[in-house]
Order: C-alpha cells, then sequence, then structure tokens
C-alpha cells in the first residue's frame, strides 16, 4: 500500500515537473519509470493550471479592462508551462507547412530555430485566444472557460499519443510516454475531461468535448499523412490547438453551465 502511494505520488510529481515550471523539492518525479507512468495524471495537472488561472481571472476581472485581462490570462496560459508547447506548436508549423518530404520535415521540427511559418502561427494562436478571452470576459463565461482550457490541452496530448505511433527512429523524451501509452489510459483521460466539462460548463462543456475529440482525430491525421505519426512537438501543437478550440467553442456555443 504504500509503496502503491509512493509510485502515485512520484508519478505525479513527474506529471507537473514536465507540464508545469512548478518547482518541486527533491528528486520525486525526476525517474524515467516516473515519467513514463505520469500519463494519467496529464488531466489533474491541466485542471490545476486551470484552477490557478481561473484564479487570477477572478482578481484581474475586478481590477482590470477585458482586453488586458484576456492578454494577461493568456500570457499565464503560457508561462505555466514555460512556453513548452507553444514551442512544439511553431516547430510543427515550420515542418508541416514547409512542403518538404518527410524525413527533412522532421530535420526541419528538430531545429531549435523557429521561422516564419511557426512565428505566423503563433501570432494566429495568441490572437484567437485574446480575442476570445476578451469576449467571453463580457458574456460572463470567462472563469469556465479559462478551467477548461488548459485540461483540454493536456487531455488531448494523451488521446493523440494513444491514436498515434512515435514517427521518430530515433526518440526523444516523446518515447518514454508512447511506451507506457494505453488505449485505457487515454479512455480514463477522457472520461475525466467529460465529467468535469459537463459538469463545470453544461452543455458548453459537452461541446467542448466534442470538438477537442473532433480535433485529436483531424490533427492525427494530418499528422500520419505529414510525418508517420506523432512527436513531442506534435503533441505540444495539439495542446495549443486544444486551447484554442475550447475559447472558440465557449465564445460559438450557446447556454451557459448547469
Amino acid at each position: 500500500m504504500a509503496r502503491n502511494v509512493r509510485n502515485a505520488a512520484g508519478r505525479i510529481a513527474a506529471a507537473i515537473r514536465f507540464l508545469t515550471i512548478i518547482p518541486l523539492p527533491g528528486n520525486a518525479g525526476t525517474g524515467e519509470d516516473e515519467l513514463a507512468g505520469s500519463l494519467l495524471f496529464f488531466p489533474f495537472v491541466g485542471m490545476m493550471i486551470g484552477v490557478v488561472v481561473l484564479f487570477m481571472a477572478v482578481i484581474l476581472q475586478w481590477l482590470l479592462p477585458s482586453f488586458v485581462c484576456a492578454v494577461l490570462l493568456t500570457c499565464l496560459l503560457a508561462a505555466c508551462s514555460g512556453g513548452l508547447h507553444l514551442d512544439g506548436l511553431a516547430d510543427t508549423a515550420d515542418g508541416f507547412f514547409s512542403s518538404r518530404p518527410r524525413e527533412r520535415i522532421l530535420e526541419i521540427m528538430r531545429d531549435s530555430a523557429t521561422g516564419v511559418m511557426g512565428s505566423i502561427t503563433l501570432v494566429f494562436l495568441l490572437l484567437i485566444k485574446v480575442s476570445c478571452l476578451d469576449s467571453l470576459a463580457t458574456d460572463g463565461m470567462l472563469l469556465p472557460a479559462v478551467f477548461l482550457m488548459p485540461l483540454a490541452g493536456r487531455t488531448t496530448i494523451v488521446l493523440l499519443m494513444a491514436l498515434q505511433p512515435y514517427a521518430r527512429e530515433q526518440g526523444g523524451l516523446a518515447t518514454l510516454f508512447y511506451s507506457q501509452i494505453s488505449r485505457r489510459a487515454a479512455l480514463f483521460a477522457l472520461a475525466v475531461f467529460a465529467i468535469f466539462s459537463v459538469c463545470f460548463a453544461g452543455v458548453r462543456g459537452f461541446a467542448v468535448v466534442v470538438a477537442s475529440s473532433l480535433l485529436v482525430i483531424a490533427f492525427g491525421f494530418y499528422c500520419r499523412r505529414k510525418i508517420g505519426g506523432s512527436t513531442g512537438d506534435t503533441l505540444g501543437a495539439v495542446c495549443e490547438l486544444a486551447e484554442a478550440v475550447t475559447a472558440l467553442v465557449f465564445v460559438l456555443q450557446p447556454g451557459g453551465g448547469l
């Protein structure tokens, strides 16, 4: 029993270390086995980020105009993960929009420099997030949106790994997750996502789950066609895209929370 608790704690710590910039004391969560087994806790880390952003949204709404609030919340969403997923989105855009063969796309994605297409994609994504959050601040749906955005993002990472093989022959950090991923882990993540989304946002929450699932299917198909699977960069990309899709669903979908 005690060993199981320690193992779970180590995996939770690994998920927090990997997905956020939160400093943790000691060496908990630094082992490869702990990191590989942390997938089940990705949605809970997403909820943890969501609580932080929600708390800040409550404060900022009282202090600042809606547009400034939206900009700061978008910055906070990026800062919580140290820009990790934005970097993945930029690398993915540089590679996928290069019109090169598979091997060259993977080389471009591995390059640490951000190109024109990556920069443009980041600008578009951030503009979508800011404009949506600004709109939601005026119709009273900002709080459920900022809570579900990071939850949707981290859940779609797990779903994409379950649906796509690893694309690189010589893997990086992401191979640790692919060695442990199972359909059950993905179903668990999806169930957690669906329950909290519907409980927290009602009709809009259900729409977020459907839209995020469709995003994973469509983006996964695109990844398979371009590079034969997924990489760490595409996992970061789907996380950011899911956050943007969640914000868009809240703007477009009529109806409030339960």
